[in-house]
């Protein structure tokens, strides 16, 4: 495990890309990094541009950029006050036929993200879950009707707390992860259209606790949780230098 800080996007991207390489190479161990972006919206190989709201005037205006990227899934928003984790794990190895793509249970492989998440939360006294045919982290109506930037709408649905968007490379390397909304600016939000899903709202833990949880804290039971999860003994490492 990495504890990177505020990193610009496009340069977490490539030192994903950089890892990837080198776990692949078995150069070092499965490795979760855990950071924060400036101002950010993503968009997956599934991504809409109608889904981001805001014209390039505004999104000047809030000091925010776009990305595509190769992840899976639409738009995403990502900024301080958002815990950011992206594990550079091994999920398969090419069998037969150079270039074959790798067999992993990949599905499976976000259940578990999910789960740890779920779990992370409950430490923190909120009940989360899955749904069938969608991805992420969501609570119930009753919990998300505290949501002040959720419209009326939405909160009669469950609402998101944390969003996945995976790639698993022809190595059977996975990049990109999770956003666990801790305490950001929601209004931000505003600006797209989450995940392409209009019925259900996003929410942070900000808006559902008087306590907030300090970004370390919440850090440090997220890493518990996905060792539990993965089985994996979590060893905080240095910093990565030189990017």
């Amino acid at each position: 495990m990495r504890r990177l800080g505020l990193v610009p996007y496009r340069e977490a991207w490539e030192l994903q890309q950089r890892l990837a390489a080198e776990r692949a190479a078995d150069s070092i161990p499965d490795t979760l990094l855990l950071l924060e972006h400036p101002h950010t919206y993503t968009f997956g190989r599934s991504g809409h541009s109608e889904n981001l709201l805001w014209a390039e005037s505004e999104l000047a205006r809030r000091g925010a950029t776009v990305e595509w990227v190769d992840r899976g899934g639409d738009v995403t928003y990502h900024g301080p006050g958002q815990l950011v984790g992206y594990p550079i794990m091994k999920l398969g190895v090419p069998a037969g036929d150079e270039g074959r793509i790798p067999q992993a249970d990949y599905i499976g492989y976000v259940r578990r993200i999910e789960e740890a998440l779920i779990r992370t939360v409950a430490r923190f006294g909120i009940v989360a879950g899955q749904i069938s045919k969608l991805t992420g982290v969501w609570v119930q109506p009753d919990a998300a009707s505290r949501c002040p930037h959720c419209p009326p709408s939405a909160r009669l649905a469950p609402s998101k707390i944390a969003a996945i968007g995976i790639k698993v490379d022809a190595r059977g390397i996975s990049q990109h992860g999770f956003a666990l909304n801790v305490n950001p600016d929601m209004n931000y939000f505003d600006g797209i259209i989450a995940c392409g899903i209009r019925d259900h709202g996003v929410v942070s833990l900000a808006d559902l606790l008087l306590d907030v949880p300090t970004m370390e804290t919440v850090m440090e039971r997220v890493a518990a949780e996905f060792g539990k999860v993965f089985g994996r003994e979590m060893v905080e490492r240095a910093v990565i230098s030189n990017w």
